[in-house]
């Protein structure tokens, strides 16, 4: 893999003195490295996409669509390719990384149709003399940052978002996974998208971050990643007036009430839990399970984790791979010691595999208390708290516990119930006897700390539209 920034479509090398090298979590060995962009470089990425702005945003919405659905045909085309360095890169089954790319090209396929929808209206005038028109125009210049938890999906949301609306974009994906990124870049480039419509900077995400939120070019900030950091980047967005939607962490409640059919939930759960080993923002953590069926369920969920092949990504019996990075280790490790240290209840797990790359193993822990690490902080890898509760006026009150509120999941075979938790669970995604927290044509979003605003949907695409009123009179 040859690495590199994008700038004004061009595949260049980063002139700053700073190396980046990526690392295969697998095995710990050296991708590849390639030189951090400079302020020189991240400016020269605002210049293009401010100068071609002015072009791209006058695109028809026909044209939009057909070079958006172009990049999806090109992805699908490339699909074992890309699916292949999320794997290297990132420690994901193979088969998890096929699917996160026909993922990531259903985002450039949903936005290059929903372009061809981007409606205003007409609103009836008091006289009819006067037309009053609401228009909705390209907020502009779009600065973007990516983690590296899902390397094709996150870039490939905010990239398709921004340009089905009419805005050009500068994104830092995650330095640690730019490969994937920088195929993406090749398919938008190979479909014919203008050059500097797309530009990628990787480097430090500080320094990137404060060139990007403070230049005057850039109308809108579009972040993913952690809260607290999150919350950094609203706050430079909001010193320059610029709009910001922030998809930030989670601690996702699952509410498992005794009327349900225990085994196909664990199962489905144990799944959902430790894909992606446990590295996802949705991935279902607290397990709240009604006290008459508790016994039942911990028993065949801790089996269940006990029986998820751990290895490499390449191995097609393999369930779950390693976590992306040392750092990620070692932060599930000390929240396991930290809940042995209180005499909680590890049923299964909380060890590293092996000293060869970063694997650990599915871990569950029962009835944890409230004040331990995990509990109360986002463990962003394969730890399940499983607890049980009474009532569901409990479960509910312990579900909106935390400032987290991005997803949450409840299983009930009772319309009474699953009403109940549809509207006083507070989280920006519910599903409820589902498992699927953000699809293309469905708004995804957070509440209380886990974020502002919405990506995908149509209320996504109006994240990077701004609003126009205009009342036009028949007579000078």
């Amino acid at each position: 893999m040859h690495y590199s920034q994008f700038i004004a479509g061009e595949f260049r090398q980063g002139t700053s003195d700073v190396r980046c090298t990526v690392i295969n979590p697998s095995n710990g060995q050296a991708l590849g490295d390639y030189g951090h962009a400079s302020r020189a470089d991240v400016e020269a990425a605002i210049a293009a996409a401010a100068d071609t702005f002015r072009s791209w945003r006058k695109t028809s919405a026909l044209e939009r669509s057909a070079l958006l659905r172009r990049v999806a045909s090109l992805m699908r085309e490339r699909k074992d390719v890309i699916a292949e360095q999320i794997s290297k890169e990132l420690g994901k089954p193979f088969v998890e990384s096929q699917k996160e790319v026909e993922t990531a090209a259903e985002m450039f396929e949903w936005a290059g149709e929903e372009a061809r929808r981007l409606y205003g209206r007409i609103i009836p005038a008091r006289s009819e003399e006067i037309t009053q028109t609401v228009l909705f125009e390209p907020i502009g210049p779009v600065a973007a940052f990516a983690g590296w938890n899902a390397p094709a999906i996150t870039p490939s949301r905010k990239i398709s978002g921004a340009l089905a609306a009419g805005c050009t974009i500068v994104i830092k994906p995650s330095e640690e996974t730019a490969g994937v990124a920088l195929l993406i870049a090749q398919a938008i480039q190979d479909a014919g998208i203008p050059a500097g419509v797309v530009n990628m900077v990787f480097g430090d995400p500080g320094e990137i971050a404060d060139i990007l939120c403070a230049a005057p070019q850039i109308a809108m900030v579009t972040f993913t990643g952690a809260t607290s950091i999150g919350k950094l980047i609203g706050s430079k967005a909001a010193l320059g007036m610029k709009r910001a939607t922030l998809e930030l962490g989670g601690h996702a409640p699952v509410i498992v009430c005794d009327d349900v059919d225990v085994d196909r939930v664990v199962n489905l759960a144990v799944a959902t839990k430790y894909r992606n080993a446990g590295q996802v923002c949705t991935s279902p953590t607290r397990f709240l399970v009604q006290a008459s069926i508790f016994d039942e369920f911990s028993k065949k969920f801790v089996k269940a984790a006990e029986a998820v092949k751990v290895g490499s990504p390449f191995d097609k019996t393999t369930q779950m791979g390693p976590l992306k990075n040392i750092r990620r280790l070692e932060a599930v490790d000390k929240m396991v010691q930290d809940a042995v240290a209180r005499g909680l209840a590890v049923a299964t797990g909380g060890e590293r595999i092996g000293s060869t790359g970063y694997f650990y193993k599915p871990t569950v822990i029962l009835q944890p208390s409230l004040d331990c690490d995990a509990a109360q902080i986002e463990p962003f890898g394969p730890i399940a708290l499983l607890s049980s509760f009474l009532s569901l006026d409990d479960a509910i009150a312990e579900a909106n516990r935390l400032q987290f509120g991005l997803a949450a999941y409840a299983f009930t075979n009772q319309l009474r119930n699953a009403h109940r938790l549809m509207h006083e669970i507070d989280s920006g995604v519910v599903c409820i006897n589902e498992w699927q927290a953000s699809l293309p044509e469905t708004p995804f979003g957070g509440h209380k700390d886990s974020g502002l605003g919405s990506e995908g949907g149509i209320e996504g695409l109006h994240e990077f539209l701004k609003i126009k009123c205009v009342r036009q009179g028949m007579f000078a």
